[in-house]
């Protein structure tokens, strides 16, 4: 039953992540990058401003901080798709889909600027009054009621999206393989099932506590963590420094010739399949144009729109070039990549283990903990949410509850069926909110003209 599931899965994720989607993603991130006159580069110094707190404002409509906001939106993007979705692209595409990767974080950066100004710009209110910002708020404002299809149609599937299933599950991987087996422990399904009710504990503490537990955890959880997973790559890159140019030159040259990919084309042969597995876990990493940043940046204390833009178009830069990069380099340089048949998590725990003998493993295992745990609570939020606008805030509770129990699923439940699907659910929210943002684009322009503007009469008259 499970390998049918499965196969269904497999071909409704390939379905949607198709051309179409390709160009929507990519060329709609461009057209906002030139639209914008590059904009998320020429302003990168003004955005870390925001980001230290220098323009916050206690007495602006919002939940959060701008790093709250952004941690919060981090806390999801870096943690699988970093570890793990870094590992299945070379396992499955070699060296070249890292650029890939890239690409799709460097037009991300414009996308989340243009999502995110809008999550503010076209704030709304839920069934209680309350102000919210996200895709289906910006949907609805921006454009009117007569879009409101789009808005129903990221807001359910941002439910199914937001379900903690690959986090969880590559999790479980992570500690049966790094943990219990290597002591003699047999994996089992009640293994399996323990891990997952001690998930389900620690997170409905967190989750039930609502978005200000969850970002104050998650501004303490992820710095840290991003550091020292920072500090292990950089130690395990010292180990095999002569390797580095001769792996890092290959993330280019490869990225054309598709010499590792394995699978079937989806369309254009080898390389049209290498570009749609870079730009998907590129998606998967740093979900820029996926709709999920916007509705943590959209709680934002800030009346400046832009300002949250400058801050959300940060993530992609930390996310995939930062922290996706030092990961790829760790298991090209270490050769395990190569020299075993381990995917996922299991392949970057490999190169750990390669480069720090005895104890690298575990370390990396502690960061794995963190970043999924942290996801588990941003996802968690992100759901509440998109409930929330379909069905009223008096019934958003019961999607807390379809996510602990999504947390005991994931948990006994093969990788691939898990990272398909969410593939496949994040193509579906992609459709609304790079449409909408799209149509929207102008005004986004225009509300940056005027607040750049604003800022140069400030500094004149100081």
């Amino acid at each position: 039953m499970y390998k049918e599931i499965n196969e269904f899965v497999e071909a409704f994720s390939s379905l949607v992540w198709g051309l179409p989607l390709l160009i929507l993603l990519i060329g709609g991130g461009t057209y906002l990058l030139i639209r914008s006159k590059f904009l998320p580069f020429r302003y990168l110094g003004h955005a870390i401003q925001v980001l230290r707190g220098k323009y916050d404002n206690a007495s602006d409509l919002g939940e959060i901080s701008h790093f709250k906001a952004l941690t919060t939106a981090l806390s999801s993007t870096i943690g699988m798709g970093n570890i793990a979705g870094v590992a299945l692209a070379i396992s499955v595409g070699g060296p070249g889909a890292m650029f890939w990767m890239w690409i799709s974080a460097i037009v991300g950066m414009a996308t989340k600027f243009f999502t995110s100004t809008l999550a503010i710009m076209y704030r709304g209110k839920d069934s209680a009054g309350q102000v919210q910002g996200g895709p289906m708020y910006f949907i609805t404002e921006g454009l009117g009621k007569q879009w409101k299809f789009l808005a129903v149609m990221f807001s359910f599937f941002g439910m199914l999206g937001a379900l903690p299933v690959v986090n969880v599950n590559q999790l479980k991987q992570a500690i049966n393989d790094i943990i219990l087996i290597p002591n003699g422990v047999e994996v089992s399904f009640t293994s399996n099932l323990i891990i997952a009710v001690i998930l389900v504990v620690f997170t409905s503490i967190v989750i039930l506590g609502g978005l200000k537990r969850i970002s104050n955890i998650a501004s303490k959880m992820v710095p840290s963590m991003v550091i020292l997973y920072f500090v292990l790559v950089l130690i395990i890159l010292g180990i095999n420094y002569t390797e580095i140019p001769k792996y890092f030159t290959l993330i280019f040259t490869d990225a054309f010739e598709a010499n590792y990919i394995k699978g079937d084309a989806v369309f254009g042969g080898m390389l049209g399949t290498l570009i749609i597995l870079g730009i998907r876990r590129g998606a998967f990493s740093n979900e820029a144009g996926i709709g999920t940043a916007p509705l943590a940046h959209g709680a934002a204390k800030t009346n400046e729109p832009v300002r949250e833009g400058l801050v959300a178009m940060l993530g992609p830069v930390i996310d995939t070039l930062i922290v996706c990069t030092l990961t790829a380099l760790a298991i090209l340089v270490t050769g395990v990549w190569e020299t075993t048949f381990d995917n996922g998590v299991t392949l970057t725990a490999s190169a750990f283990q390669q480069a720090i003998p005895g104890y690298g493993q575990y370390v990396l295992m502690l960061c794995v903990f963190i970043f999924s745990v942290s996801s588990l609570f941003s996802y968690a939020y992100y759901g509440t949410k998109c409930m929330s606008f379909l069905v009223g805030v008096n019934n958003q509770h019961y999607y807390k509850y379809i996510y602990i129990t999504s947390i005991v699923l994931a948990a006994t439940t093969p990788f691939e069926m898990m990272i398909n699907l969410i593939d496949g659910v994040f193509a579906l929210m992609a459709i609304p909110t790079m449409t909408a943002t799209i149509i929207l684009a102008p005004k986004v322009v225009k509300e940056a003209k005027a607040y750049f503007n604003r800022m140069k009469q400030k500094q004149q008259l100081k």
